[in-house]
């Protein structure tokens, strides 16, 4: 099984890369084909939210958080993990020794859809807003930030 990128044009569904491409190519006329399709959320979307993300991380200093495991260490993975569960997109796991656990939602493209994403994005700038910049910063001048990190990539 692989992964396909199809487009939509007015004759129909065509290979969007390479790799469809040859994939597409291997079928014989006649052939029938299965699977599980869905629109892909926008990049550019994507890459504003990491931008978001980046910009928050360098900005952010851990504190003077001490607990009995020692203090945190400063880690854009955990602190991006940290951001979706704050801004509402978490499971929680119930574990094996009946123990639970809250994991951040997986922001792959198959798995969170536009509208979720639109929203967890919105909820990321609530959170920074509250945690990380305070008064420093409004949401308008956040968008101006990443918009400009964006131009400049």
């Amino acid at each position: 099984m692989t992964d396909i990128t199809l487009i939509k044009t007015l004759f129909g569904l065509i290979p969007g890369n390479k790799t469809t491409q040859d994939w597409y190519a291997k079928i014989k006329a006649g052939d029938t084909v299965h699977g599980k399709f869905s629109k892909v959320r926008n990049p550019a979307f994507h890459r504003k939210y990491f931008a978001l993300l980046n910009i928050a991380f360098d900005t952010w200093e851990p504190g003077e958080i001490n607990s009995k495991y020692g203090r945190p260490e400063k880690n854009f993975d955990t602190f991006r993990k940290d951001l979706a569960i704050l801004s509402g997109f978490y499971e929680i796991v119930i574990r094996l020794d009946g123990s639970t656990k809250i994991e951040a939602k997986s922001i792959s493209f198959a798995l969170m859809n536009e509208k979720e994403f639109e929203t967890l994005y919105s909820n990321t700038i609530d959170v920074l807003l509250k945690r990380v910049y305070g008064k420093d910063m409004t949401r308008e001048e956040i968008d101006r930030v990443v918009d400009s990190y964006l131009s400049f990539a």
